[in-house]
């Protein structure tokens, strides 16, 4: 696998100039620009396992392994951090246990590598003809709607003394004044700081939020205090479950669209013909999610956040990736940093994930902005049209001993209904679809 040379005089980057994927600067800048990529995507990472109940530290262990297993697969070309992926918190939240939606994780992750495979030998063309934008957009905007109860939180009724009684443990519902502080936290943040700061808007969210809910006394920190500094993550082993299973398939879409993203992303930026590391990064991001799952850690995406940092400081050194894993595995190392992040409180929970799960949601409309779908072309709008609804309202269905919710439904719906309509127009001669851009959908999450 090749290594780095040192750029320039290894201190600085003239202006126009850019350190490639195999360059890097001296070790002490390098250093530094891999914690910066670890501030950059600490907040998507941790909230994660805060939503899913999953251990911090065993997500941040995995997040760091295959961040590993990525950049050697790619032969250090291409450079990316592999965080925990919004697109898992729907099937997480329909699991009836961690076990088994870590089962899904595994799942989701093989069909990613079997994908990449595919990909890798016969090329990326395919993907958008079975995946065009308009679908694309519909599976990642349902995913993210999908979860809007899941911020808003639930909540049980019993009688007491002869009153009902109702006591929410979960969501903004359990603690709107920390909620709605963590919102417009984000909210504010986002557009009063410039650089890496303002882009993260959910991390200053989070804390000021979390700090908020210790003045409320609504932290539970009992928990913090038993645990040691050093010691080794919590790992759970995955069980497999037929009829979840399946509702992990719509996020294999989705986690191919934000890798050809990711790809084309670098490409762009450093001027370089990337397509021949789509397959790999499908696989590599497939071999991290299944690796991930199989230890109690959360499915892995490549990061937006990072290619924020990147484009801000025109530094790719890949050499900066494998620092900023060295450092998020040494900090897996840490239960008492994991005990602070699953003592996150409901309202920070139900405040951050207002925002993210509408984020998720909005994604899917920019696809089909960026694309420009022509939506007064039935075939293509009633396919998005149904499969919203369905993603929305949650329609479930039982086949035997196999239940399939809004998201698999709405997915199969998508993918189903556009190509039925489309191939029926062609046949008929009732609609001459427009030229659309060549440019690939880019799905990912940007804070």
């Amino acid at each position: 696998m090749p290594l780095w040379t040192v750029h320039g005089d290894g201190s600085t980057v003239q202006p126009g100039a850019a350190v490639a994927p195999l360059e890097r600067l001296s070790w002490p800048r390098t250093i530094g620009l891999g914690l910066q990529h670890v501030v950059a995507m600490a907040g998507a990472t941790l909230i994660v396992p805060a939503i899913t109940d999953l251990p911090a530290t065993t997500t941040l262990f995995f997040s760091a392994i295959g961040t590993f297993l990525f950049l050697a697969i790619n032969r250090n070309r291409l450079p990316s951090y592999l965080g925990s992926s919004f697109a898992f918190l729907a099937p997480f939240a329909a699991a009836s246990t961690v076990t088994d939606a870590l089962g899904g994780v595994i799942f989701a992750g093989a069909l990613l590598l079997v994908i990449g495979i595919v990909v890798h030998l016969a090329g990326v063309r395919w993907i958008d003809a079975i995946m065009p934008p308009v679908v694309t957009g519909a599976i990642v905007a349902l995913i993210g709607l999908n979860l809007a109860p899941v911020a808003w939180g639930s909540c049980n009724a019993e009688v007491v003394d002869g009153a009902i009684v109702e006591s929410c443990t979960s969501g903004l519902r359990a603690a709107p004044v920390t909620g709605l502080v963590t919102i417009l936290a984000i909210c504010l943040s986002a557009v009063a700081f410039r650089g890496i700061l303002g882009r993260l808007s959910i991390l200053v969210g989070v804390v000021v939020g979390y700090l908020t809910a210790t003045l409320l006394g609504e932290v539970d920190y009992s928990g913090v205090g038993d645990v040691a500094w050093f010691g080794l993550p919590t790992f759970t082993a995955p069980t497999f479950d037929p009829s979840i299973l399946v509702m992990f398939v719509p996020v294999v879409l989705v986690l191919v669209a934000e890798n050809v993203g990711h790809v084309k992303s670098v490409a762009a930026m450093t001027g370089t013909d990337l397509d021949a590391n789509v397959g790999k990064a499908l696989a590599a991001d497939g071999l991290a999610t299944m690796l991930a799952g199989s230890g109690g850690g959360s499915g892995t995406t490549t990061y937006a956040e990072n290619i924020g940092v990147m484009a801000a400081t025109r530094v790719y050194s890949t050499a900066v990736y494998w620092v900023a894993g060295a450092t998020a595995l040494l900090l897996s190392f840490s239960p008492k940093v994991g005990e602070v992040i699953q003592a996150m409180p409901a309202g920070v929970i139900g405040g951050a994930g207002t925002v993210l799960y509408g984020m998720i949601g909005l994604l899917g409309a920019r696809i089909w902005v960026q694309n420009r779908v022509d939506f007064s072309a039935p075939v293509n709008l009633i396919p998005a049209a149904v499969a919203l609804i369905v993603g929305i309202a949650d329609f479930t269905f039982t086949f035997g001993d196999v239940t399939l919710g809004g998201i698999a439904v709405g997915t199969v719906a998508a993918i189903g209904l556009y190509h039925l309509m489309r191939a029926i127009s062609l046949w008929r001669g009732t609609h001459v679809e427009p030229a659309s851009p060549s440019s690939v959908p880019d799905t990912r999450v940007e804070h």
